[in-house]
């Protein structure tokens, strides 16, 4: 009888992805073995945009489904992460609810499909190295939240 894949086998690909975007991948998954957050240093394959959870979630709404990136949230910390191109920063750097970290900023992941210390991933990065959009974030969170459709980037 063949047991139930684990919840690490069914994001294995997303798990993969972002393990292979820290310098030091086995430390990675040997945190997430040891059920702890793993630090992900910012800069060479994403940068971060942070926000409010109370802000982020409205934007969440505005975004269609196939333009979603990997989104991570802390719901004892009340803070989401976007994960955003390397080139994000200048781009962003208008709209005042998402403050961009620098390049060198840790970001400390959960696996996928687990929650850890509170942080979960809203939107699992898929193993293909799918980020937000800027032009995309940059118009969920504008005032009066339009939606930009994929047509129009």
């Amino acid at each position: 009888m063949a047991l139930p894949m684990t919840l690490a086998e069914l994001y294995e690909a997303g798990d993969a992805w972002l393990a292979d975007c820290s310098a030091h991948p086995d430390r990675v998954r040997q945190a997430w073995n040891a059920e702890a957050l793993a630090p992900i240093t910012t800069g060479e394959h994403w940068l971060v945009a942070e926000s409010r959870v109370s802000t982020g979630l409205p934007a969440v709404a505005r975004i269609d489904e196939e333009q979603r990136g990997p989104v991570l949230v802390d719901a004892y910390g009340e803070t989401a992460w976007w994960l955003v191109s390397s080139q994000a920063a200048e781009e962003l750097a208008d709209v005042r609810q998402l403050r961009v970290q620098t390049a060198g900023w840790v970001l400390h992941c959960p696996p996928l499909g687990v929650m850890v210390a509170g942080h979960f991933w809203l939107w699992r990065p898929d193993g293909s190295g799918h980020l937000n959009d800027p032009a995309v974030l940059a118009a969920a969170f504008a005032p009066g939240g339009r939606r930009l459709r994929t047509e129009a980037l």
